[in-house]
Formats: structure tokens, sequence, C-alpha cells
């Protein structure tokens, strides 16, 4: 019986990322399975790549696998994913137009990921043809080399093409041969075991030993093995003697892999959360559809302090006693303390957390307890939606409408669609909960592709938060230039002699985001992004937001060299700095990426805050969402203007949801709240509906919008991006991008209605060094589509116009 197999082979562009062929040597024939890697010949070359196996083929015909390269090895023991998975890697190449190993590398965790080390050997065989000069060198050099590492480090050519090109000489020629060796990123965690060998248990008379000696092997007759470790402490002895008995072959020792547990404990009880009328409602309804075991897509709209986490923990609970698992997602790394503790105290070590600020050990272990059964609850940001759970009854989406469910790099999947994807396969209830629900999940709710659910109280019957509109315009006649109204000055100052916490959101971090020059004219540009660099006063440098360029703030012109410069705009930093001088006894905590670059940073930040120990927090986005304090009771948005007219179609959408969710983190305890939004446009309706908290009355303003120029979720927007080092090359690709669709559509006659704009620059022009254009094509987003994009997608990996360009489709992404 012939077997072979169909592989995605890594590193390889997309326009030839298909399924290759390979014959199973017979060998190999019972080990292989569908799910697991294999290193195989690739190209003319015969490269050794690492591939996924994705099908299995039998044949009793073996002249069908004899024209074909054979695999060369088995990676993994196991299949590295189920069958589940396995479909995933399938789905997000057809539907985000990624590589089959993008989609795999997402999947799992990069501790799981292998390296492929290129070693060599001399194969003792006199050379297919005659050599050069330099290859004749390295090959006298190879020949007198006194040990493999010198002989390895001889052959190492990273960086050096013109050592490369002798290599391959050599390789060509028959001189030496590879010898890869695949190494995984993060190896297991493992305890050094011994038990007692075959061969003592025949003949135990054979062996002399001492007392030490005879005890360590009285206790394995007695348990059959036991760690080093253990043997060392039970019979107080010294690794030594337990080496000494592997050296006699009485004992032989193995590797036992570790899988460290959760150290959570269970301290609360979930029976003791008690749900109002309402929220008791909103929970049969959907435990109800858990019960069904039917995939079904639920949207829970309910204003911000009105108790979704305890309808969440509940349903929970009741999915595990359904013998179910569930998972948890949340938009962002600051929200995961206060949720884990929550969960933790609840429902101890079957909880298990993942989230890109776990270190690869951390995350691999979270993995393999997720995949063994000891966890039954994950909780976590994007990337948790494809934990290993082997029976979903339920997917959480809190904060539903958040951008960062969707991903900006490829795979460029939607958290939202994945969850739906496994809910499908599951036969599990997608959960997606939000104060500020997107605007195409509320339309599909409200046209009844999803179930809706409200929760129109808050769950204490505190009102919500009076909000109060700023017009700074009116500040500026009263000769009040500064950052604070006086209004919100005041307020400040009472909640500080009231023992009251507050918060101050600006989304900009930094201390002045714009330097200009008064000679010149010029602003004080990123030299890779053209994008103007923002001052750090607390390191003295100025920092480029997108590519990560830091350079020292010297105080001239680089241009003119004048001393003249004037610093505008504020971030978090010079926020800080003004509040210390209008507050000196304040105690200050600022939130932003500058300050919580560290693992445990936000854990132990929103905890001292919660225990009292700072009044004032200012923050970015990261303290706008699903964070709980009792003693915050006013919130000051300081400017909201920027984000308001940032050019995309969601603008609007995300001002809202950003001014609606902040100032829901006032008045959830006792005390009433309050918060005041400065601006220089009060008159805006956007601002006035977050105001009064009416997403009704938002949403129906904002769908009439959409539907007049057809943006989502009235159609789909695929966004085409090129970039280049030379801004032409992006330009003419862009142009010739566009030409290759309408030939395409005419030749074919398509039937589907798309809509074209651009191609034109990016408004951020070059960022990290690379010019950037775009496309915007309006369209429905279907497999007849996809498909038709994708074969020009392909297409242009032939093309001379599309040398050293990259191109890449996002659907449904961010347009700016």
């Amino acid at each position: 019986m012939a077997k072979t197999v169909d592989v995605a082979v890594s590193n390889t562009s997309y326009g030839y990322d298909v399924l290759y062929s390979y014959r199973v040597p017979a060998e190999l024939n019972e080990y292989i399975s569908k799910g697991t890697r294999v290193l195989v010949p690739f190209g003319k070359g015969n490269r050794k790549r690492v591939a996924l196996v994705l099908n299995i083929s039998e044949s009793n015909d073996s002249n069908i696998a004899r024209d074909l390269k054979p695999i060369l090895s088995i990676i993994d023991e196991e299949p590295l994913v189920n069958d589940e998975m396995l479909e995933m890697v399938s789905w997000l190449k057809e539907t985000t137009l990624c590589t089959y190993f993008e989609a795999l590398k997402t999947i799992i965790p990069s501790g799981l990921n292998v390296n492929l080390a290129p070693k060599y050997e001399l194969t003792g065989r006199a050379p297919k043809e005659s050599l050069t000069k330099e290859e004749e060198t390295l090959y006298a050099f190879l020949l007198k080399s006194k040990s493999k590492k010198e002989f390895d480090a001889m052959l190492q050519t990273s960086g050096n093409k013109s050592k490369y090109i002798v290599v391959e000489g050599l390789l060509q020629k028959g001189v030496i041969r590879e010898t890869s060796s695949v190494k995984r990123k993060i190896k297991d965690e493992t305890i050094k075991m011994v038990r007692l060998s075959e061969k003592y248990l025949d003949e135990p008379n054979m062996y002399k030993l001492s007392l030490k000696q005879k005890q360590a092997v009285d206790l394995l007759l007695q348990n059959s093995s036991a760690s080093v470790k253990e043997i060392c402490y039970l019979c107080n002895m010294t690794a030594a003697v337990v080496d000494n008995l592997c050296k006699k072959g009485v004992f032989e020792s193995y590797e036992y892999e570790v899988i460290l547990p959760s150290n959570a404990n269970i301290k609360e009880n979930v029976s003791d959360i008690l749900l109002s009328e309402e929220q008791s409602k909103v929970f049969d309804g959907i435990a109800k559809r858990i019960e069904e075991n039917k995939p079904k897509g639920i949207l829970l709209h309910g204003v911000t302090g009105s108790g979704k986490t305890s309808v969440f923990i509940k349903l929970i609970d009741f999915t595990l006693k359904l013998k179910k698992q569930a998972i948890m997602l949340i938009p962002e790394i600051s929200l995961t303390p206060q949720m884990v503790e929550k969960f933790q105290n609840l429902f101890g070590e079957t909880v298990a957390v993942i989230h890109s600020n776990l270190s690869m050990s951390q995350r691999l272990n979270e993995y393999k307890r997720i995949q063994k059964g000891d966890a039954q609850i994950v909780i976590g940001t994007r990337s948790a939606v494809f934990a290993p759970l082997k029976n979903i009854g339920l997917i959480i989406m809190d904060e539903e409408g958040e951008r960062t469910y969707k991903s900006d790099a490829s795979p460029r999947y939607h958290a939202r669609d994945v969850a739906k994807k496994r809910c499908a396969f599951h036969n599990a209830v997608l959960l997606m909960a939000s104060a500020t629900p997107s605007i195409e999940s509320y339309f599909f709710a409200k046209s009844g592709r999803y179930e809706l659910f409200e929760l129109s109280q808050r769950y204490s019957q505190s009102p919500l938060p009076e909000v109060s509109i700023v017009d700074m315009s009116e500040e500026l006649l009263k000769g009040n230039s500064g950052f604070f109204s006086d209004v919100l000055a005041e307020e400040i100052n009472y909640n500080l002699s009231h023992g009251e916490q507050s918060i101050l959101l600006l989304n900009r971090r930094g201390y002045n985001t714009y330097v200009s020059c008064l000679q010149c004219k010029e602003p004080v540009l990123c030299p890779n992004c053209n994008i103007p660099l923002t001052y750090h006063k607390i390191n003295g440098r100025l920092i480029c937001h997108y590519c990560g360029h830091s350079e020292s703030f010297e105080g001239t012109c680089k241009k003119c060299g004048s001393e003249h410069l004037k610093m505008t705009g504020f971030g978090t930093q010079k926020i800080e700095d003004e509040v210390q001088k209008l507050f000196p006894t304040a105690r200050i905590l600022r939130m932003d990426t500058d300050t919580t670059y560290s693992r445990y940073a936000y854990e132990k930040n929103f905890k001292a805050f919660a225990e009292g120990e700072y009044d004032i927090m200012i923050g970015t986005q990261m303290i706008a969402k699903g964070l709980d304090f009792p003693n915050v009771t006013l919130v000051g948005v300081l400017s909201v203007d920027r984000a308001l007219f940032a050019g995309d179609f969601r603008s609007y959408e995300r001002t809202f949801s950003l001014i609606t969710q902040v100032v829901g983190r006032s008045g959830r305890g006792d005390k009433k709240g309050r918060a005041f939004l400065q601006t220089f446009v009060p008159g805006h309706y956007v601002l006035n509906l977050a105001a009064n908290q009416d997403y009704a009355g938002f949403y129906n303003e904002e769908i009439l919008i959409r539907k007049a120029l057809i943006y989502p979720p009235f159609c789909d927007i695929f966004i085409v991006g090129f970039s280049s080092l030379v801004d032409s090359k992006a330009d003419k690709a862009s142009k010739t991008f566009l030409e290759l669709i309408k030939n395409k559509a005419i030749k074919e006659k398509v039937s589907f209605p798309l809509k074209v704009l651009g191609p034109s620059k990016c408004v951020y022009e070059k960022i990290n060094g690379k010019y950037r254009y775009k496309m915007i094509i309006k369209c429905k987003n279907t497999f007849e589509f996809r498909k038709f994009i994708s074969d020009i997608l392909m297409l242009t990996y032939k093309m001379k116009e599309f040398a050293n360009v990259n191109v890449y489709i996002d659907i449904n992404g961010d347009i700016l």
C-alpha cells in the first residue's frame, strides 16, 4: 500500500503557497498522521523545509507515488493540531488570504515553533564538476578542520552573500551535503526520573550494592519509579548515588514532562452572586440557548455598570455543570488582572490565561494545561480564541466592538469570525456583549441574525454619571489657555478634599506631540516615516510611535541649526506634570504603554489604585473599559476632537464608544458619578449622544450614514495595501493591480457588484522606510469574490511590476 501526503510548506510566499504532494517512505508509514510536521526536500535545490501534513492518501498502485519526492523525517511524535484546528488552518488561509504557515503560527503558541538549523557534512566523494578557486579554498579548510564546531563555523553564511554562493556551489557539486537539525523554540519542562532496568529485575544477584544503593533500589521496588530529587530526599543521599546506579545498569533514567499547575484557590462561591430581576431574565434566556446544543449568536447590550460580568460568571458556571468548557475574551491586556483574579477566586485552578504579556514558556505551559484538560475556562485577549479546548459550550466576547479583536498582521482575522467558526464546530453559543456594540453587530441583532438581550439598568440601581460638555473655546475667551477647564479643576480639587478618586483620559502618550522650527518652519520628522516625532520628557528623547525610531533632543533644528524650536500638542506625560503643579499633594498614577512595559505592571498598578494608594489616574484608552473602581466618582476626558475627526468611517463609532466607556467608570459604587468632556465642538451630535449614554440614538444616526455611503454592514471593505522602499514602485504596482482587476472582471463577466476607490497614497504615506499606497474595494465578502481577488494576488508574484513590492489584503480593517 503506497502512501502519499499533501503538505503545506513553510517560508513560501502567497503566490506559491499551495499544497505539495510527497511520498511516504515505507518505514514512516505507521507514524505519519494528519496535523504532524515533517521535514521535506523542496524546490530545485531540494533544500530542507518544515511542512505540515494536511491530507493522507493510500493506493494499491505503487506507481502513483514513484515520481514524488520522499518525506525525509517526521518532526512531531503526535499531531501538533487536532482535526478542528487543521480545518481552521485552511479556513484562515481562504478567508483572510494568508499562507498556511502564517495561519498555523497564529493557532499554536510560539514555543511550539521549530527552527531548522542548517548543518553540513563531507560526502567523501569527488566533486561532480571542477571547483572554483573560492570553492577549492573552502574545501581545503574543511578537510583540515579539527572539530565539528570548527567545521560548522566555516560554513556559516549568515549575512555573507559571497560565502553563501560558495557553500551553495559545494552543495550542488556533491562535495558536502546538508544534515539540518530541527530545534523547538521552547523545550518541554521535564524532570529526571529513574526506574529499575529490565536486566536488574531479571538477575538482581549479579550486582553488588552498597547500603545506600540498596536503600534506593528498595524504594523503587515499592514504587516502580521516582524522580532523582525524590530518591535523594527520601533516602537522604546525593544524586551521585543515583548516577552510579545508572552507570552500573541497575537504574535506567528518562525525562518526564511536567506541566506546572495553577496555584489559584477557590475563595468565593458562585452561588453567593445574586442577580437582579433583569439579569436573571437575561441569564435564563441565554442558558436555554446553551442547553439546546446548537450554534447560536447572541448580542447582550447592557449599559455600563449593569452587571454583565456577573451574568458571564453565572453562565460559565452553568456551562461547566453541563460538562462543557468556556472561553472568555477581553479586548485589552490591561483588563486581564482584574478579570483573572475574579474568575480564579470563583473557579480556582480550572482557569487558564492566554495573552501576549506571558513569556513563551508560560504561554506554552497554559496551552498544555488546556490541551490536557486541566483547565475548563480560558480567559484572554484575541489569540485565546484558538485555545485547544475540546468541548466548548460558550464563548464570550466582552466589549465585542473593540478594534483590538481585529489582527493587523497576517493572518488579518477578527476574533469574532473565528469564534463563530468554533461555535459552529462545537454547537456552542457565542455571546457578544458591550455597552457600545459595533454597528454591524447591533444591525445583525436588530435584523434577526443574532438574538438580542438588553440590560438597561445599573445593577446597584445607581444612576448613570451626570455628564457635562465643556466648551474649551469659552475657556480661551475667559483667559484660560491651560489643559483643564475651570470646572474640571474645581471638581478634581473637590475629590481630593473628600477622599474620592478621579480618572483623566487623554488618548495620546508622550509629552509634546509636535516639535517645529520657528526659523525654517519645518517640523521634526521621523527619518523612516515622515511623521512628526513625539517628545518624551522622562528620557529627553524624540520617539516615533509608528516605527520606534528614537533620538536625543538636542534643542536645535537639524535643517537650519536654529535654536528656536516650538513644542506643541500634549500627551499623558505633559498632563501628569500639569496635574502635579496644580495639585502638589495629589498621588498620581500614569497608565500608558510607556509605564506598563513590564510583565506585571498592569496588575500591580491597578491593584494599587483600587486600594487607594493613588488619587488620580491619568491614561490612554487602556483605562477606559471594563475596570471597576468603586471610589472613582469623577472622569475627565481632556480632548476627544482628534479622535472624532480621524478620517476613518468608524471614527464616530470609536469616539462614541470611548466616551461612553470611560464615563461609565464613574459612580460605580454608592457615590454619585460625574464626568466632563472638554471639546472645541460642543454641539457635535456624537458628543451629546455619548454624554446622554444614548446608544440607540447614536446607532439610528450612524446606520443612516453607513447606508447612504455604502459602508459595513451594507457591504464589506477589502483594503489592498502596497508598500516598497521605492515610492515609484509602490505607485506603479497599485495602478497595475487596478488594471488586473478591470481586465479580470471584464474577461470573466463577474456577476458580483464591486466599487473600487483609488489607488491613492495612505494618510501616513511612509512608515518604517516604506512608501505606502492603498486601494479600497467595496463588495460582499463571498467565496466567489475572495477567489477572484486571491487569483489576482497570486498573479502579482509572477510579475516584474511587483518585484520588491509587498502587497497585502485586509478585509474590513482600518482604511487609514
